[in-house]
């Protein structure tokens, strides 16, 4: 079993040992608090309501049941992108937890990017203001970036293969497998474990979304069945690193979301509003 893997599974027992016995996970993303208005008395979100948090940033609680009957709280945050800057951040020599990177940006939000190798060394592409890391996917997975307009995109590498040489792109992070594309669930290899989750999205809007399931509730085939029958209007959606390093912070407004992960992170994707 490779090093990175090993280690995940070991920081992961913690969580296991916690869901078994019954005891109360501590990320607030498994038991999701506000202070702002959509709220009730005991602070809890309301769930299925989009929740203004800030101009152009919107948060939203549901609780998700796959057919074998595993359950979770996600967080979904939609960002109108003409409100928002996206980065990457990419620093294998210092990897941070989530909590660590969101005081190090001070960020609207962060969500952890793509998969890493022992050393902290990104797996695939990483470009982090204009820095390119890394080796491109080839034939498979998905990839988001910036362009030097600004402008988001998130596609798929097999169908639009990255090119160097005719690109431009300031911000950039892979990963795999594309769960979602052109509004329909893709077909890919995965085990069928369930582990902590984390996704990025594009709507049928243009509108960019993450999506945080932090409970060990999910495979990646349940992930993406239950995106496809979500309401979220969904166009194209990549799954992320997930299991321990699975983390989302906000901090909008009188909202605040803080799911850390478990592992620190080479690799994040951070949001700030203009």
């Amino acid at each position: 079993m490779p090093f990175k893997k090993l280690l995940k599974l070991l920081l992961l027992f913690p969580l296991l040992f916690c869901v078994l016995a019954g005891c109360e996970l501590t990320f607030n993303g498994a038991s999701p608090s506000s202070t702002g208005s959509g709220a009730d008395s005991s602070g809890t979100p309301a769930l299925n309501t989009w929740i203004q948090a800030a101009p152009g940033v919107e948060i939203r609680y549901e609780d998700w049941k796959s057919p074998g009957d595993n359950e979770d709280t996600v967080t979904i945050v939609r960002f109108d992108v003409h409100h928002i800057r996206l980065s990457v951040a990419y620093q294998p020599s210092d990897p941070l937890t989530m909590s660590q990177w969101m005081k190090k940006e001070h960020a609207t939000a962060i969500i952890n990017g793509g998969y890493f190798d022992e050393q902290n060394n990104a797996e695939g592409l990483v470009i982090a203001n204009g820095q390119a890391s890394g080796t491109s996917y080839s034939g498979f997975g998905g990839m988001l970036s910036v362009n030097s307009q600004g402008q988001i995109r998130l596609r798929s590498l097999s169908e639009t293969p990255y090119d160097p040489n005719s690109e431009q792109l300031e911000q950039a992070a892979q990963s795999s497998p594309l769960l979602m594309l052109h509004g329909k669930r893709t077909q890919f290899n995965a085990d069928a474990a369930s582990s902590r989750r984390s996704v990025v999205a594009i709507d049928k809007q243009g509108r960019l979304l993450f999506i945080a399931s932090p409970g060990i509730a999910f495979s990646l085939d349940e992930l993406a069945d239950l995106l496809v029958s979500s309401d979220l209007s969904i166009d194209t959606a990549l799954n992320l690193d997930g299991g321990a390093s699975t983390g989302l912070y906000v901090n909008a407004g009188s909202q605040h979301v803080s799911i850390d992960s478990v592992t620190p992170l080479p690799i994040v994707i951070v949001v700030k509003v203009r």
